[in-house]
């Protein structure tokens, strides 16, 4: 990461290369990652420009995402990145995450595992550990409330049938979908994810609460059950498409 070479300045640059004026006189889509993330950067270091110090980002981590996921210690090592650019990039992810959270929110129409899918696609994606969630619904399907109940290691989750109804029946639910991750590997279900999916089903049958969904969030794919028709309810659309992403 050192550098005996000074950088050559963005300023320097001639102007129609120039990442800010491309993006004004081009459109946002026109610029690289880097180019994107070198804005919020504004400068780089005396080895490095902005540009190539967030390309030097992304080669290392392997993509834009694990820059913005890295811990403080990891982005801080380079040269140029200290509190304040860190800050910066935290700030940009946040408010990348909030103007997303408000576009699913708008309108939003959770009838169909897809629509469903790409909803906590949206929660649970940037999760390092298995997170187990609950979407509970009105008879309308309308969102009542969404919360993450049981956090576990890399591969194993410690589910609680009980104190997922509990909190189920006290959001006045008619309908849930469940949903857990997996942070490293496929989305395809193990056994004991068969299994749980089946005795919540059997558990939410002798409280009247319909389970309309229990969907596996991966890196690169989605699974749901409904879709498999491994979990049936009348007032429920399930997608017949493959959901990689």
């Amino acid at each position: 990461m050192n550098n005996s070479t000074k950088a050559t300045s963005i300023k320097q640059w001639p102007e129609q290369e120039r990442p800010r004026e491309r993006l004004l006189s081009q459109g946002a889509e026109s610029l690289s990652d880097a180019e994107l993330l070198a804005i919020f950067l504004r400068s780089g270091s005396k080895q490095h420009s902005a540009v190539a110090l967030a390309r030097i980002l992304i080669q290392h981590f392997g993509h834009l995402n694990a820059v913005f996921d890295a811990s403080p210690d990891e982005i801080k090592q380079f040269h140029g990145i200290a509190d304040t650019k860190y800050s910066q990039l935290m700030a940009v992810k946040e408010l990348g995450r909030r103007y997303l959270k408000q576009q699913l929110y708008q309108g939003m129409d959770l009838s169909r595992s897809d629509l469903i899918c790409d909803y906590v696609r949206y929660e649970l994606l940037g999760e390092s550990q298995e997170v187990f969630a609950v979407l509970c619904l009105d008879s309308q399907l309308r969102k009542l409330s969404f919360k993450k109940l049981f956090y576990g290691s890399m591969n194993y989750c410690n589910i609680s049938i009980n104190q997922l109804l509990r909190y189920a029946i006290q959001k006045q639910a008619s309908s849930i979908v469940i949903a857990h991750n997996h942070p490293k590997g496929c989305a395809n279900p193990s056994s004991a994810d068969h299994q749980l999916t089946q005795e919540i089903l059997q558990a939410c049958q002798l409280v009247e609460i319909q389970l309309l969904d229990h969907i596996i969030i991966a890196a690169e794919q989605n699974y749901s059950f409904a879709e498999h028709q491994q979990i049936k309810t009348k007032d429920f659309i399930p997608n017949h498409i493959d959901n990689a992403v």
